[in-house]
C-alpha cells in the first residue's frame, strides 16, 4: 500500500536540499520536488565566515578574506567573509540527500490543494503531513499575489583574475560595499562589491542594494566598466559574468498548512542579501523538531518548526530590518553614502547584532541607539520617518 511522505519539501536549492537531508537522516518519509532538480547551481553565495554551520566541510568554502567596506572612508569590518564553492556544496548536500535515503523528483509547484496538499502545474497534487516552501522568493505555496512592487537587490559582475582585480580588491581581502560614485553617473547610488571566488578568480560586481522596482541590470553594467576602467581595470570580453535580482522585502510565508523556509520564509537579510548560510545553520534544528512532534499531528509538527525559524524576537527584528530597508528606499541618493558611514564607524558589537542577529532584539535595539545617537538631525529624521509611513513608492523608471 502506498504511503504519503511524512515531509514534501517544495525547492531544490540549497536551503531546500539541506532540510530535506535533514528530515530524511531523522527516518522521515521525505520527497524534495524541484521544476530542475539536476540543473545546475549558477549563484554565487556568500556569508561571514561565523555564520557557517559546525561541521560542514572545509572544501565546501571556496574562499575566505577579511572584510572591509568604503563608504566616504575606508572601514575594516572586523570579521571574514567567506564565498562557498558551489559544486561543492552542491555534492555535499546531494550525498546528504543520498545516504539519507529521500527522494527527489522533478515537478512545478502551482499552489496549496488544501491541508498538506500540493498541486503541480499538470494538475497533479501531491500530499504529505508536513509541507514545506523552500523555492526561493517566488514562495510558489503562499497563493497571495504580492500588493505592490517589490524592493529589490540586482547587480552585474564579471569575474577577473585575483591580479586584475587587486587595485580594488587586494589579495586576502573581500570588498563588501565600496559606495564611491568612481562610474561617474548621478541617479540611484550604487556600490562595488568584490569578492575572491577561491582558484586565483574575484568577482565585481556593481550593486545595487535596494530600489523599488530594482534598478535596470544593463545600467548596473555600464557602470561597472566605467568604474574599472577609473581604476585602469579591463576585463576580458570572454570574462564570466553575473547577474543577479531578488526581492529583499518578500513578505512573511502565513499559508497555513505550510512551512516557508530558506529565501521563501524569508531568511534574506535586507541589509546584504544574505540568507543561505542561515539556511544551512537551521536546517537541522528544523528538521529535529518536526521529527520531534510529528507523532502528534501534522499542526504540532508545524508549529514547532515554525518556532525554530521564527523564535521570539525574530518577528520584531525582522520588522526593524525592514523599517531600515524603508529608510533607504525614501533617503535621497547622495545621503545614502552618509548613511553608511556612520554605520560602518559602529562598535564592531553593533554592526554584527544588526547583520546577524535574527532574533536578538536588545542587539538590534542598541545599534538603533547608536546609530541614532551619531546620526544628524537630518539622518535621524531619514531613520524615524518609514516607521510612521506606508511603504515607499515605486521609484522613477532608469537611474
Amino acid at each position: 500500500m502506498r504511503r504519503d511522505p511524512d515531509v514534501l519539501v517544495v525547492g531544490g536549492g540549497p536551503a531546500g536540499r539541506a532540510l530535506a537531508a535533514a528530515t530524511a537522516a531523522h527516518g522521515l518519509r521525505t520527497v524534495l520536488l524541484d521544476p530542475a532538480p539536476d540543473a545546475p547551481w549558477r549563484a554565487t553565495y556568500g556569508c561571514w565566515a561565523d555564520e557557517l554551520p559546525p561541521g560542514l566541510p572545509d572544501g565546501v568554502v571556496a574562499a575566505r578574506a577579511a572584510g572591509r567596506a568604503i563608504a566616504r572612508t575606508e572601514h575594516r569590518l572586523g570579521w571574514d567573509y567567506a564565498v562557498l564553492d558551489v559544486p561543492a556544496l552542491r555534492a555535499h548536500l546531494d550525498d546528504a540527500l543520498g545516504r539519507a535515503g529521500a527522494t527527489v523528483c522533478a515537478g512545478r509547484a502551482a499552489g496549496t490543494a488544501g491541508p498538506g496538499a500540493v498541486r503541480l502545474a499538470d494538475g497533479t497534487v501531491l500530499t504529505a503531513a508536513v509541507v514545506v516552501d523552500a523555492a526561493g522568493h517566488r514562495q510558489p505555496l503562499r497563493g497571495r499575489a504580492r500588493e505592490r512592487p517589490a524592493a529589490e537587490q540586482t547587480a552585474a559582475g564579471v569575474v577577473v583574475d585575483a591580479a586584475t582585480a587587486a587595485p580594488l580588491v587586494p589579495p586576502g581581502e573581500a570588498l563588501f560595499m565600496d559606495w564611491r560614485p568612481d562610474h561617474g553617473e548621478p541617479g540611484w547610488p550604487t556600490f562595488l562589491y568584490g569578492v575572491p571566488l577561491g582558484r586565483g578568480a574575484v568577482l565585481l560586481e556593481e550593486t545595487s542594494l535596494a530600489r523599488r522596482p530594482g534598478l535596470p541590470v544593463p545600467l548596473l553594467r555600464r557602470r561597472l566598466h566605467a568604474r574599472l576602467a577609473r581604476h585602469g581595470i579591463h576585463a576580458p570580453a570572454a570574462a564570466a559574468r553575473e547577474t543577479v535580482r531578488f526581492p529583499v522585502d518578500s513578505p512573511r510565508h502565513r499559508t497555513p498548512g505550510v512551512l516557508g523556509f530558506g529565501a521563501a520564509a524569508p531568511l534574506v537579510h535586507p541589509a546584504s542579501g544574505f540568507s543561505v548560510a542561515t539556511a544551512l545553520r537551521l536546517a537541522p534544528a528544523v528538521a529535529a523538531a518536526i521529527a520531534g512532534r510529528l507523532p502528534a499531528g501534522p499542526a504540532a509538527a508545524l508549529a514547532a518548526a515554525r518556532s525554530v525559524v521564527w523564535p521570539a524576537g525574530s518577528g520584531a527584528v525582522h520588522r526593524f530590518r525592514h523599517i531600515g530597508l524603508e529608510a533607504l528606499l525614501r533617503m535621497p541618493p547622495a545621503e545614502v553614502p552618509a548613511f553608511f558611514e556612520v554605520f560602518l564607524a559602529l562598535p564592531p558589537r553593533h554592526r554584527w547584532a544588526y547583520l546577524t542577529g535574527r532574533a536578538d532584539v536588545p542587539g538590534t535595539a542598541a545599534t538603533m541607539r547608536s546609530l541614532f545617537a551619531h546620526a544628524d538631525w537630518r539622518l535621524r529624521a531619514r531613520l524615524v520617518t518609514p516607521a510612521l509611513l506606508p511603504p515607499a513608492p515605486p521609484a522613477p523608471t532608469g537611474g
